[in-house]
């Protein structure tokens, strides 16, 4: 049992690994688009749009609606949006871990193990960037 959930988590991420596919998954959001919205939204081809789609239909990501010549695409669980929020936060925390480690990187050198340490008679100095 254990190994089939991790198989299913596992498929599940790999269906997540596109950025069109997220994009589309957070613009599920705000309701229901059919595949020229997406495609016209996103700037791709239809062809790319709907490709994307099946992975995300094959995964029961999102589910369909057929009005008249029209298929409209929905989120089939709220709770992806949990989770696509929770990527976020843990994207925002790397950031603020990598940020946190540039501003220690360009503080100014003061004491042992610094930027201020000397190497074989010479001050080390950190690049600068623009």
């Amino acid at each position: 049992m254990r190994q089939q959930l991790s198989n299913f988590k596992a498929e599940f991420f790999k269906a997540l690994a596109h950025p069109l596919r997220i994009s589309i998954l957070d613009a599920l959001r705000e309701g229901e688009l059919t595949v020229n919205e997406i495609s016209q939204r996103f700037a791709v081809e239809p062809a790319n749009a709907s490709q994307q789609l099946a992975v995300l239909r094959n995964r029961n990501m999102v589910m369909t609606r057929k009005e008249g010549a029209n298929v409209y695409y929905s989120v089939s669980d709220k709770s992806m949006f949990k989770l696509l929020d929770a990527a976020k936060e843990i994207f925002s925390h790397h950031l603020i871990g990598v940020r946190s480690m540039l501003e220690e990187i360009h503080a100014p050198a003061s004491g042992v193990g610094g930027l201020g340490v000397r190497v074989a008679g010479r001050k080390r100095v950190a690049a600068s960037r623009p």
